[in-house]
């Protein structure tokens, strides 16, 4: 009971970043802004609103009513001055659609899922397929803007709905981490950056940090948050992920 105390009341977790770690960080002389992905009018104007309400103001990119209206604009995020991106799942008969996530996150932006849907099934899904963070509608602004920010930094952020969902998939003090989220554990312990993990694994260094940024979150959900990579290396031993003499 402890343990799921500390995992709901926690809001947010920070860790020390290497030079070069962030790509996309919201300067405050807005190099990069936030945009929202949303089919609701309501929610374009509410989020603008608290990211010119914040302090410091966050940036605001723009609002679009679908991923492939808002991919036509910013394709990638190299060379654009959009950062975090917040996105609305769709929800059809048949069930959650990812579509949408999908193909934003295949781009390589960073994505924030702000949704009425509250399901653990969903919320750990959309962070498989790459949602850096999830946040219900239900959640205070606070959360958002605080998503956001973190997001910007590569610092893992984590609201009490989402939190509540890695618990639930959790044994008892252990965080479940995904079979890739202990490639690139591993191969990160082995390495001296994350772009050497990339070329490794072949895959993009946003990823690599992505897949650290989610560990780091699962950790401090289930009360054992690992701020720097000397304590991820301990939480790996003691859970048997890796060996003293597999680093």
């Amino acid at each position: 009971m402890e343990r799921q105390t500390v995992a709901i009341e926690t809001m947010a977790f920070h860790h020390e970043t290497e030079s070069g770690d962030s790509l996309h960080r919201l300067e405050s002389n807005g190099t990069a802004s936030v945009a929202v992905v949303d089919e609701h009018d309501a929610i374009h104007a509410a989020v603008e609103l608290w990211c010119n309400q914040a302090q410091p103001p966050i940036g605001f990119a723009g609002t679009y009513f679908s991923a492939e209206q808002f991919l036509a604009e910013h394709p990638s995020p190299s060379g654009s001055r959009v950062g975090p991106i917040v996105l609305e799942l769709q929800q059809h008969r048949n069930g959650v659609d990812f579509t949408a996530l999908d193909r934003i996150v295949s781009r390589r932006h960073r994505v924030i899922v702000y949704s009425h849907i509250a399901t653990d099934e969903v919320i750990l899904t959309a962070l498989d397929r790459g949602a850096v963070t999830y946040l219900t509608k239900s959640e205070s602004k606070s959360h958002l803007i605080d998503a956001i920010r973190a997001a910007g930094t590569d610092t893992p952020y984590v609201g009490p709905r989402m939190a509540l969902a890695i618990l639930n998939d959790s044994t008892i003090g252990r965080a479940n981490l995904a079979p890739r989220e202990k490639e690139v554990l591993i191969a990160w312990f082995r390495t001296e950056s994350k772009e050497l993990v990339a070329r490794q694994l072949q895959i993009a260094p946003t990823t690599v940090r992505t897949h650290l940024q989610r560990v780091r979150a699962k950790y401090a959900a289930v009360g054992r948050p690992a701020t720097t990579k000397a304590a991820l290396v301990a939480r790996a031993i003691q859970d048997g992920i890796v060996s003293v003499n597999d680093i």
